[in-house]
């Protein structure tokens, strides 16, 4: 899921928060609670009802800091790797691993 501006709010389990990204697949889902958990927030998964038993699972994840937007502190740099590195908007997007700052495309 691309990063947007829009800050969105809801709830997951009765708990109200800021959803970091909806419908998103198990592997994801583990890839961000784990990441989100390491920048020390309290991290909330819901799984997505299934119109059927052929579609897959999807989970709605969220954090309960309501003020957290994912935009700014990414391209604030404000979010840590597990090894102390920055997190770069590639390496959120699980598009790669590097971490530079530049969040354009170099050629």
């Amino acid at each position: 899921m691309a990063l947007a501006g829009k800050h969105q709010f809801g709830e997951i389990d009765g708990k109200r928060v800021t959803f970091v990204e909806k419908g998103v697949d198990e592997e994801r889902m583990k890839f961000l609670k784990s990441l989100l958990e390491h920048n020390k927030f309290e991290v909330i998964v819901g799984e997505k009802k299934k119109k059927s038993e052929d579609e897959p699972t999807l989970y709605d994840i969220g954090v309960t800091d309501l003020v957290f937007n994912p935009t700014i502190w990414i391209f604030e740099r404000k979010l840590l790797t597990e090894d102390g590195r920055k997190v770069s908007q590639e390496y959120w997007e699980q598009k790669g691993t590097t971490t530079k700052p530049q969040y354009w495309q170099e050629k």
